[in-house]
């Protein structure tokens, strides 16, 4: 994972918008659907897009759909060492990397270039030799003011600087959209700051995370005897007892997605009173505030604890807890021995990987996220050509229309509500591939041979780039992924759907394969983020992308029955059954809901664009499969993967989607997979009629 602090990551989240103009208001017509070329090569799977070798005729789809599509692939599927997980998706990734390394080595140009910036920043990584003699040399002035600090002020002081560089601190900082106000930004404070990637892992009571606890302790430990420091152990044993006072005032993630509940607009004076016990004036200096009206809190209870363990506790465990988080962000810009201890405790015990990534890998991890449009728009010329984006950019129109339809389907919801939600869909920005504009990095300098300077003049230039969003309106042609990234994203308060060049293409979307694979894949993926503005957290924003009701109390009621179904549903998936002496681990439909949701409707709405994609004919018969059939294979094809247990059990804490399998599994939900399979009641995916959860 490329070592960017929470607070630049969430600042570069706040910098997204479209690159598309809105599309026209949906009309009740049927799309055209984008024909399949006739294409000289064959698709990647099978003959028609999918892997028939891989599925498992033995397994009834009503039993487990998941595995009776891909249950040969998952008994004969193998993680590689350097991951936690592997399937389609990371497969997609590996290819992605692979094409950017092409780009990347090659890079070369005049000092000051993007080219030069790029290829300096990748050369003087991979330069291992350089980074051992220099040893831990580059971290010398931030361990000498570590130690220089003598008072609560200097801790203060101490925490500002890092939050605008290497490290996290507890009192996380970033320029975000403001949801009240959506053409503006505002300055934002969240928690943070701890070592552990959740709150309840730190809970003694969690028996499944002892190994992960005890394992976290060591690594304080090593990292501090790395650099010298006396009595390692015990002062580790202080910065752990530290986190977990942090810990036990943190939010859960459950109630971080209650975006009315992390909307706290205060002014300086009410953040004062709020957070008593430090200077907040000389933080808000420190991370480039100073003069700020006003600053959105979003956990505050959280945000006063952190102020008064920072008053209450000693100044040395601070100082301490300081070098920690320095080191640990360093880390991968260090002496091999530092990066082994890093993935000791980040990759083998939280994640149960057992081999370090290829430095290539991180090296081309690493220039992504600092230069990501640098080398995005080589990417782009190379391998998203303009017929791949006028065929993804048809499909997205016919999911916009279909959802359209959907909308004038519904019964549940009134005509009042209904009109505001029609409004919404209307204004849908979708960006598809690239941006429109580029993004300058004339203001960052690479420098040759100095690998954590490099970094650390990224993350300035990052930061920098967010705080100087304050003050002007919000430029809705701005991304949040280079198109490199295997992902997409729809965001509420810009209100649009994005979707990078490296997700389009095969498994997801093969212009040879079969229409109905192509919308069971890539289409559900659209369909998806579509419906995310519709999701528990999306429904709360208007068309302008505000945070405001737009509901009808009535409305609102029966959405929440509808969503309470879901995740009493997923409530039930228990993919770590209890085993020596560790209780088992579940889905928590909570946190999982707005995916859940999201994948529920994108489902629905894919279906329903393919079946007006054929015009009224029926859908031709391919290896005696339907259409139908073919669509729902296509499916569950996409989310093939595997686990390592470590990582499971890690992403059914912090991972706000569910695990493949059930991702795979909410088909028994929709009819159409009912009269496409014929389930069989007692099976274990059959739902009664009036049990199957239908929202949109």
């Amino acid at each position: 994972m490329n070592q960017r602090s929470f607070a630049v990551i969430l600042a570069v989240l706040a910098a997204c918008g479209s690159s598309e103009p809105p599309p026209a208001k949906t009309a009740a017509v049927a799309p055209t659907g984008p024909k399949t070329p006739v294409l000289d090569k064959k698709p990647e799977f099978g003959a028609w897009g999918v892997d028939l070798a891989g599925m498992d005729g033995a397994v009834a789809p009503g039993a487990s759909f998941y595995h009776h599509v891909n249950g040969h692939w998952l008994r004969t599927a193998k993680i590689p060492d350097d991951k936690s997980n592997y399937g389609l998706f990371p497969a997609l990734i590996d290819r992605s990397q692979e094409r950017t390394r092409q780009i990347i080595e090659s890079s070369e140009g005049a000092p000051g270039t993007e080219g030069q910036k790029i290829g300096d920043y990748y050369k003087t990584f991979m330069d291992e030799a350089a980074i051992e003699a220099l040893g831990t040399a580059p971290l010398q002035k931030k361990l000498e003011s570590i130690a220089a600090a003598e008072d609560v002020d200097g801790i203060v002081a101490l925490l500002a600087a890092h939050s605008r560089e290497l490290g996290s601190t507890p009192f996380t900082t970033f320029v975000d959209q403001d949801d009240r106000e959506p053409e503006t930004h505002i300055a934002t404070l969240s928690q943070g700051g701890l070592g552990l990637p959740d709150r309840d892992m730190y809970d003694a009571s969690a028996g499944q995370f002892a190994p992960l606890r005890d394992g976290y302790k060591q690594y304080i430990a090593t990292m501090f005897g790395l650099v010298g420091m006396p009595e390692a152990e015990a002062r580790a044993a202080a910065v752990y007892a530290l986190e977990e006072k942090l810990a036990a005032s943190h939010w859960t993630r459950v109630q971080n997605r209650d975006p009315q509940q992390t909307y706290n607009k205060l002014t300086i004076a009410q953040l004062e009173e709020t957070a008593p016990g430090i200077d907040w004036k000389l933080w808000l200096a420190g991370v480039g505030l100073a003069g700020q009206a006003a600053i959105n809190v979003k956990q505050p209870g959280a945000i006063a604890a952190a102020a008064r363990l920072v008053q209450d506790q000693p100044i040395a465990v601070w100082k301490d807890y300081l070098t920690l988080r320095v080191l640990t962000a360093a880390a991968p810009y260090l002496p091999k021995k530092f990066v082994d201890a890093h993935f000791e405790m980040f990759g083998k015990t939280l994640s149960g990987t057992p081999q370090l990534e290829a430095r290539w890998k991180r090296g081309v991890d690493n220039v992504v996220g600092s230069l990501g449009d640098a080398v995005g728009k080589v990417y782009v010329a190379k391998y998203f050509p303009p017929e791949t984006k006028a065929a993804a950019d048809e499909l997205v129109k016919n999911l916009l229309v279909a959802m359209g339809q959907r909308l004038d389907g519904l019964t549940w919801m009134s005509p009042a509500t209904l009109t505001k939600a029609k409004e919404k869909l209307a204004t849908y920005n979708p960006k598809i591939g690239y941006p429109k504009q580029w993004r300058d990095y004339s203001a960052l300098t690479i420098i040759p041979g100095d690998a954590l300077g490099n970094e650390e003049r990224v993350l300035k230039f990052m930061y920098d780039w967010a705080l100087a969003k304050l003050g002007k309106p919000v430029d809705r042609d701005e991304w949040n992924m280079p198109p490199m990234q295997v992902n997409a994203y729809y965001s509420a308060a810009l209100n649009e759907i994005v979707f990078p060049a490296a997700i389009l293409q095969p498994p997801f979307f093969d212009a040879a394969a079969d229409p109905a694979v192509n919308y069971g894949g890539i289409g559900a993926v659209i369909g998806h983020e579509i419906s995310h503005g519709f999701d528990d957290q999306g429904a709360q924003y208007d068309a302008r992308g505000a945070l405001k009701n737009w509901w009808s109390a009535e409305d609102a009621a029966k959405f929440k029955q509808a969503t309470a179904m879901l995740v009493a549903q997923y409530n039930d998936y228990c993919p770590l059954p209890a085993a020596d002496g560790k209780p088992a681990q579940c889905v928590n439909g909570e946190l999982t809901l707005g995916e859940n949701i999201a994948d529920l409707a994108g489902l629905t709405i894919a279906f329903h664009a393919y079946q007006l994609s054929l015009g009224g004919e029926p859908a031709p018969v391919i290896d005696g499969l339907s259409g139908e059939q073919r669509f729902f294979l296509g499916w569950a094809q996409s989310w093939r993967r595997v686990y390592r247990d470590p990582e499971l059990a890690n992403r059914l804490v912090t991972d706000p989607h569910s695990p493949s399998e059930f991702r795979t599994d909410v088909v028994r939900n929709l009819d159409a997979w009912y009269d496409a399979f014929q389930p069989k009641a007692g099976e274990a995916l059959y739902l009664a009629p009036d049990e199957r959860v239908k929202i949109w």
